[in-house]
């Protein structure tokens, strides 16, 4: 028997993955010691007629986007036409934020202005993808998103660098900076001095240009566990912070400029010091499994991913998505792009990176280590005779028991140790907690639960609910 290579057991997760989480088409392509190893499309771009899904596929790529918008940034600060610790307010009429201490370009960059989310990207996802969420907030142009920002003084938190929210919204005013600054659009500038020079010649903002391309994503949302086809939100408010739509195959090139610091194929996109600037720590987001991770420009940073600087950024328009993730050190990154809001960009990645770390994903990755557990108890059970019956559903990371046969609410069943250790779990009800466990057998996979007095068996997956007559 042939020993399978890492990347094939990848291939074989990314594909359970998919049919799990009903992701139409993906593409990705991994790149290790500078060179791209493998490149390639996974099921369909559009169902409608299975058109396959290719490397040269253009997706959405939702907040990676925002790298992008930094490095224009970057630019505009090596020209000296802007200093990155510039208040706001110098450039575009930004009039919220305290005067001793302002709004600076580099905390709108870093989300950490202290202005939480004011829900710009979702009133516009929501008009454009999803009518029938329609708010009727009015916000049609950048006059409309300064005039609703500036009437946001008492919804800031914190004064700068104290506290970390992700604020799409400062994204769609560095657009502005950007447009103030440049004295030219923002998708011009963009094209001109990033897309032009790194080849990245389909990549586009603009709705015309992406239907003139016959290699495209349709675009899918999922709802109530049901892919339906959608519209992507083409928006000049979404530009900045998550408008762009690429290929694989170009965002290597996007890749490879970050790892030739900040080259490619002998064109100069930024200096060396520049892309060190993007890639420092800022101020900290989340605790992640693998410890800390920090927000930086455009990029996130996570200090110890097996002993190494992992820098990653993910991206979702709830239609589509995308996941960037690159070890500078190693020369080595992924990109993954799939048509629906959610299609585990980031944990594929991780998965992938680690395995060319020389690392078994599935038991030394602590998050996947925790889904492959997970994933293996979600399904229907019964108990002797199937007297009694009971679903494990998993939404997220976090499992529920449900009782089918009864309209009641599924209960949290909630892991005893970190990280799950074992199968022990907790099922909390109002003030008092029961213990419940599962019983997996290693050798057969057949599994049980334990709660109160029953012992369920696991029969198989989840049946899809008969729809019924009218």
């Amino acid at each position: 028997m042939t020993k399978e290579k890492p990347l094939e057991k990848i291939e074989r997760m990314v594909t359970t993955i998919m049919q799990q989480m009903k992701i139409p088409g993906l593409s990705l392509t991994v790149v290790e010691n500078g060179k791209a190893i493998y490149t390639k499309g996974i099921g369909a771009r559009t169902l409608k007629g299975n058109l396959p899904a290719t490397p040269d596929t253009l997706y959405g790529i939702g907040s990676v986007t925002k790298s992008f918008t930094c490095i224009a940034i970057m630019q505009l600060a090596e020209q000296g036409k802007l200093k990155i610790d510039d208040p706001v307010s110098k450039h575009i009429d930004f009039k919220i934020g305290k005067e001793d201490k302002p709004i600076l370009i580099e905390h709108l960059m870093s989300h950490s202005s202290g202005i939480p989310n004011l829900g710009i990207a979702s009133v516009l996802i929501r008009r454009h993808s999803f009518p029938d969420l329609e708010s009727f907030v009015p916000i049609s142009s950048a006059e409309d998103w300064l005039m609703l920002a500036n009437s946001a003084q008492d919804e800031i938190v914190d004064e700068p660098l104290k506290r970390f929210f992700y604020f799409n919204g400062g994204y769609a005013l560095l657009g502005l900076v950007i447009e103030a600054v440049s004295g030219m659009k923002y998708t011009d500038y963009i094209n001109e001095y990033i897309l032009k020079p790194l080849a990245m010649n389909r990549s586009t903002y603009l709705r015309e240009e992406f239907e003139k391309e016959e290699d495209r994503m349709t675009a899918y949302a999922t709802e109530k566990g049901k892919v339906k086809e959608s519209i992507h939100p083409f928006d000049n408010l979404i530009y900045a912070a998550g408008g762009l739509l690429s290929s694989v195959k170009e965002m290597e090139n996007y890749l490879q400029m970050y790892l030739n610091e900040g080259t490619f194929k002998g064109k100069q996109i930024l200096k060396p010091e520049s892309i060190k600037k993007m890639m420092d720590p800022m101020i900290q987001g989340t605790q992640g499994v693998f410890g800390k991770v920090y927000y930086c420009f455009g990029l996130a940073r996570t200090e110890d991913f097996f002993g190494e600087t992992l820098i990653a950024h993910g991206g979702s328009t709830a239609v589509s998505s995308a996941h960037l993730a690159f070890i500078p050190k190693k020369k080595m990154g992924v990109v993954i792009e799939g048509n629906v809001g959610n299609a585990e960009g980031g944990f594929i990645a991780q998965a992938i990176l680690a395995s060319l770390l020389g690392k078994n994903p599935s038991e030394d990755h602590p998050a996947l280590r925790l889904e492959l557990k997970l994933r293996q108890l979600v399904g229907s059970y019964q108990t002797f005779k199937g007297i009694n019956k009971a679903e494990i559903v998993k939404i997220g990371q976090q499992l529920y028991f449900k009782d089918p046969e009864q309209d009641c609410p599924s209960f949290p069943i909630i892991p005893q140790t970190d990280a799950m250790k074992n199968y022990k779990f907790w099922m909390p009800a109002g003030i008092t907690k029961f213990p419940c466990e599962f019983i997996v057998d290693s050798k057969t996979g057949k599994t049980s639960f334990i709660f109160e007095r029953n012992v369920y068996h696991k029969i198989g997956p989840i049946k899809p609910k008969k729809k019924e007559k009218k």
